[in-house]
C-alpha cells in the first residue's frame, strides 16, 4: 500500500476520471450538434460513482453510457442541445476543479502527519 493509497485517494481518483470522461462526453455531444440522427449521450454521474465506490475502486473506469431522452428533437432526428450541454460542461469543470481542491487538502494532510501536524 502506498501513501497515496487511502480510502479517500482513491474516491477523488475516480471522482476525477469519472468527470474528465464525462466531459469528453460533453464535447463530443456538442461535436455531433449537426449530425443528422445524433442523440445526446451522458452518464450518470452520482450513480456512477456510488456504483464504483461499491467494490472499493478495484475494477477499471466503464461508466454506462446512455443516451438522454426527453431533450427536443430536430426534423433530422438530432436531438443536441447547445444551451444543455454547456450549463452540462461548466457543471463538469466545477466539479474537476472541486475534485482538484480535494486532492490538494488530501496532500496537505498528508505532508502535515509526515511533518509531525506542522503544515508548511
Amino acid at each position: 500500500m502506498s501513501l497515496m493509497d487511502t480510502p479517500n485517494a482513491q474516491f477523488l481518483e475516480r471522482y476525477l476520471d469519472l468527470a474528465a470522461y464525462r466531459q469528453t462526453l460533453i464535447a463530443a455531444n456538442v461535436a455531433n450538434i449537426d449530425t443528422p440522427g445524433y442523440r445526446t449521450r451522458d452518464v450518470a454521474f452520482h450513480s456512477e460513482l456510488e456504483w464504483a465506490s461499491f467494490d472499493n475502486f478495484q475494477s477499471p473506469l466503464r461508466p454506462f453510457v446512455r443516451p438522454v431522452y426527453g431533450l427536443m428533437e430536430r426534423p433530422d432526428g438530432n436531438n443536441v442541445s447547445l444551451d444543455r450541454e454547456g450549463l452540462l460542461l461548466a457543471q463538469t469543470q466545477l466539479q474537476f476543479k472541486a475534485g482538484i481542491e480535494f486532492i490538494r487538502a488530501e496532500f496537505r494532510r498528508l505532508h502535515a502527519a509526515i511533518n509531525d501536524g506542522v503544515e508548511t
